[in-house]
């Protein structure tokens, strides 16, 4: 039988398996408990930032930065509108509407002049928005200099989805460090796990503290059960920030080898006709998460559906690059600035086997199965 050959599939190390004997030998299975404090403590060292909450995920990491900056219902937030749905979905959660921006050529991400000029419109119509979340796609980071600016020139909050980008830099510094508040994702196909999970950061001590009393139901200092407000059950359980724990020890080894796959790729399919590579933005270093290129199928000869489609009979996982969210049907209400080039990227644009422990033979499989497509 073929062997499939997944998109992105965890790759554990040697560690990881150590820290969760540790959490069952010591009995905490709780919720809480000391791998967690160690996961926070070592994560901010990683990406160089002040403070961290251990979530259950990005998402949960997200929709409990919104809930701090004060997003309510009919608040508008700004968003990145090629992305994945749990991006936007957390607006919804607090009764916000997003208002989704286009991409720019260079990295797949925000477009920074769209934004200042939809900044500038909303604030001449005495309308600006709440607050902008900016992605960084596919691990590359967005040109955050320009965003940042001019979030701090109309006093807007900016979150950073940095859910696909653990491990990438900006102008030498991590995605995620620069807002007020950044998120990440441990989810099963990261390039690090905690089989679920996420973090959320900020130089802000007393938004993290209040992340962690929302994560863990908003339950007052009192030696009963009181509440004041309502929250979560988001915190992350001390068995996965064990994994995260033994996962972040291996993470600039699963960037090099990520990186190492885009090369291959690139070497061996990047001078076919009408096949392009997703850019490395020039201020930064991308992960390359995931291997994404776009078919021109008037010059490769198939489009990129007639390459999934093969290669899904040959057992290789791809997948289009993300839907744009102004382009979803739960978001058919919701106004898009630009939107073509998102567009264009999505009809085009596929993600190859990406994965940190793909052999020589996976790479080389799924080389030969897109080359013999070009007639």
């Amino acid at each position: 039988m073929t062997k499939p050959i997944l998109l992105s599939t965890p790759h554990m190390g040697s560690d990881e398996l150590k820290f969760v004997q540790e959490a069952f030998e010591t009995n905490w299975i709780a919720p809480v408990g000391p791998h967690i404090d160690a996961f926070e403590q070592e994560f901010c060292q990683v990406i160089g930032a002040s403070h961290a909450a251990a979530v259950s995920s990005g998402t949960a990491a997200l929709h409990l930065a919104l809930r701090l900056i004060g997003i309510e219902p009919g608040d508008e937030v700004v968003c990145s509108t090629l992305t994945f749905i749990a991006t936007a979905s957390p607006i919804t959660y607090l009764g916000a509407k997003p208002l989704f921006i286009d991409s720019d050529r260079t990295s797949w991400n925000m477009n920074p002049d769209l934004l200042r000029e939809t900044l500038a419109k909303r604030s001449h119509q005495g309308k600006l928005p709440k607050a902008v979340v900016v992605v960084h796609l596919y691990g590359q980071s967005a040109d955050l200099a320009p965003i940042v600016e001019a979030c701090n020139e109309y006093e807007i909050p900016l979150i950073e989805d940095a859910a696909e980008s653990l491990g990438a830099t900006y102008k030498g510094r991590s995605p995620g460090t620069f807002g007020q508040m950044g998120i990440f994702s441990f989810n099963g196909n990261k390039i690090i796990t905690t089989s679920g999970g996420g973090m959320l950061v900020s130089e802000d001590a007393d938004l993290v503290t209040k992340a962690r009393f929302l994560a863990t139901q908003a339950r007052d200092p009192a030696p009963h059960y009181q509440h004041s407000e309502i929250g979560y059950n988001y915190r992350l359980s001390n068995v996965l920030a064990g994994i995260g724990r033994g996962q972040l020890r291996i993470l600039a080894d699963r960037v090099a080898a990520r990186r190492h796959n885009f090369g291959t790729y690139q070497q061996a399919l990047g001078k076919l006709p009408g096949i392009e590579f997703m850019p490395e933005a020039t201020f930064g270093r991308a992960t390359r998460w995931l291997t994404c290129l776009t078919v021109d199928p008037d010059t490769f000869g198939v489009d990129r559906e007639q390459i999934r489609l093969a290669l899904a009979q040959q057992q290789i996982e791809v997948r289009p690059v993300w839907k744009p969210l102004h382009l979803q049907p739960v978001f058919t209400e919701c106004e898009c600035i630009g939107g073509a080039i998102a567009e264009d990227l999505f009809d085009r644009g596929l993600c190859l086997p990406s994965g940190s422990n793909l052999t020589s033979e996976d790479l080389a499989r799924v080389i030969q199965a897109i080359a013999n497509l070009h007639p």
